[in-house]
């Protein structure tokens, strides 16, 4: 029987439920992830649906890895992670960039709008242009109803391009950590 994805809470969001289905309706097997606040519906899913695998990383860059090897393997994976672990991915980032195989991975902006906590600044400002630097491509997403389409076309660009894509996600969408 398939995993049945739940409806969510009344009140709460649905875009990270849509977001699932999407990612599981095209072809996504593999999820990793840093514990994170703002990818707390697709990890808790993740880890409730039998059809997936889900791995918790000790660092980012291991996810970078993974996509590596589930590439290798004919799967797809994608990695979530919150924006200030993207600078942990940096040297790693040349694996799929010279390996030439896709990479997918959906970011949980820091350090962006509305932030309280003077630690996460560098990385959210520094984010999108150093993993362009990096090749990677990076669509920004500042709204709800644009989470669905902006992770389509990265699962297209990322998966039928072989391309490296980061999706990042706003906090002017996701919210403001309080701070202090």
């Amino acid at each position: 029987m398939p995993f049945e994805i739940p409806a969510p809470p009344a009140g709460e969001p649905t875009w990270p439920y849509e977001l699932y289905k999407l990612l599981k309706d095209e072809g996504v097997t593999q999820f990793s992830y840093v514990p994170d606040a703002g990818h707390k519906v697709l990890i808790n899913l993740s880890l409730a649906d039998p059809d997936v695998h889900s791995i918790p990383l000790t660092s980012e860059e291991e996810g970078v890895a993974m996509a590596a090897g589930a590439h290798l393997g004919g799967q797809k994976h994608v990695l979530l992670m919150q924006s200030s672990g993207a600078g942990n991915c940096i040297n790693m980032l040349s694996l799929p960039r010279l390996g030439k195989f896709p990479f997918l991975t959906i970011l949980s902006m820091r350090g962006d709008y509305g932030e309280g906590n003077p630690w996460q600044m560098p990385m959210g400002k520094s984010v999108q242009p150093v993993l362009e630097a990096c090749d990677v491509m990076c669509l920004k997403v500042e709204s709800a109803d644009e989470v669905l389409s902006a992770v389509s076309a990265g699962l297209t660009m990322a998966f039928q391009s072989q391309e490296s894509v980061a999706v990042l996600l706003g906090q002017k969408m996701l919210g403001a950590k309080k701070f202090g």
